[in-house]
């Protein structure tokens, strides 16, 4: 999940790309968005972008004031003022799980593109927020959300007041790794950033939040330290509100984030960076809202009961063992009454077509394809009665009887033998 850091790119990004850009038209939204429509429209506008924790927040200014073409112009709308000029309009995003921005051709517009600023130069550009699981909103003539804190990078000041001096809120009753999630005190830090923030100072995620903030109140340095050698202090011995600050600025320092304008090895750079977020040999628990924190060491008093932790191993890509053969056993051969098991044999090789009959035992099944089967034969016998003459009960199945066992003596197929009973 993108964020401060990625907030912050993002917001660099746009303001390095569009300087220079005159954007001109309509704003578009895909049909599959549920955010809402952007009804702004102007000849020539410029775009600016700024970032505050987990928002971001796109100005559109336009260039001079015009006549707004929209239908229904001269009322009041939202965007225009009473006379139908277009106003500058903020727009703040949240990025959910996949939102992003990205500069491309007008003809050749990234997939789940769901909201487009176009460009008034020919072939047109468009900005585009890029959102594929379609988590990310955007607020229309949108302000920065009340509930949220200062920004942990670029407010650092206030964030670091504003933790201090509400410490009896019930929000550190939780662990420290479930406070750290909670944007009105830690606006702009996220998962992998508490995992990092967490292992560099081995304080257990499931320590109590108070426990671990209330130590920093009382926490002050000599007036005699000078400012330099206060400034090598911090460095070296960082509170967790210290790293809070400065482990996002690392990120941002590192760059890229696929924000790059040329292509880059920056998500390569930014795994090396990681020390403790799903790196192999670290453990991982979810906490109280189902959200998986990486550490090392134990977990904490606070720990979920019932729930073990886990390590993740590491994938070992060595040639797996050869399987063992399987042995096959012997099926036995069920021998029926009056033939063998090489008389079965004989039988089924002699349904096959085009296949000679096996010598031996198998020439009996060639002198019986000479022969007419039983039921050819019972068709000769009955057709020689006489239709008036009716035999008694007793002479027909003596003469069925004989018809089976002659039957069985010229030994015919099995399913010949069952038609025939």
């Amino acid at each position: 999940m993108p964020e401060g850091p990625e907030l912050h790119l993002a917001s660099c990004y746009i303001n390095t790309v569009c300087a220079g850009l005159i954007f001109s038209g309509k704003v578009e939204k895909s049909e599959v968005s549920k955010n809402p429509e952007v009804l702004f429209e102007s000849d020539a506008y410029l775009i600016s972008a700024t970032s505050r924790g987990k928002e971001i927040k796109l100005t559109l200014t336009p260039l001079k004031e015009e006549k707004n073409t929209l239908p229904g112009r001269g009322k009041d709308r939202e965007g225009l003022s009473q006379n139908g000029l277009q106003q500058p309009m903020d727009i703040v995003f949240r990025f959910g799980m996949s939102g992003s921005f990205k500069l491309a051709s007008g003809a050749e517009l990234p997939k789940h593109a769901h909201l487009r600023f176009y460009t008034k130069e020919s072939p047109h550009r468009a900005l585009c927020f890029v959102d594929i699981r379609r988590f990310g909103r955007w607020e229309v003539h949108g302000t920065w959300q009340l509930d949220r804190g200062p920004c942990v990078m670029l407010e650092y000041e206030k964030f670091r007041e504003n933790v201090l001096r509400n410490l009896s809120d019930k929000a550190f009753n939780k662990p420290i790794c479930e406070a750290l999630l909670n944007q009105k005190f830690f606006n702009g830090i996220g998962n992998y950033l508490r995992a990092e923030i967490l292992y560099r100072l081995k304080i257990p995620p499931f320590e109590k939040a108070r426990t671990v903030l209330e130590a920093l109140q009382h926490r002050k340095q000599s007036p005699d330290l000078t400012l330099s050698k206060k400034v090598k202090l911090k460095r070296e011995n960082p509170d967790l509100l210290e790293l809070c600050h400065a482990v996002p600025m690392e990120v941002i320092h590192i760059g890229g984030k696929g924000y790059s304008p040329e292509p880059s090895d920056d998500a390569a750079a930014f795994e090396e960076w990681l020390q403790c977020y799903c790196v192999p040999g670290m453990r991982s628990l979810r906490d109280g809202n189902g959200r998986t924190i990486w550490f090392q060491g134990e977990p904490g008093p606070m720990a979920p009961k019932g729930e073990k932790s886990r390590k993740r191993r590491l994938r070992v890509n060595a040639d797996p063992e050869p399987p063992s053969p399987k042995v096959t056993k012997p099926v036995p051969t069920r021998s029926s009454k009056g033939s063998s098991s090489q008389e079965k044999v004989a039988k089924r090789s002699g349904r096959k077509k085009g296949k000679e009959p096996v010598q031996g035992a198998k020439n009996v099944k060639a002198n019986e394809a000479r022969k007419p089967n039983a039921r050819s034969r019972r068709k000769a016998s009955t057709s020689q009665e006489s239709p008036t003459s009716e035999a008694p009960a007793a002479d027909r199945k003596r003469q069925a009887s004989d018809r089976r066992s002659t039957g069985a003596a010229t030994a015919a197929p099995r399913s010949r033998r069952v038609k025939a009973e």
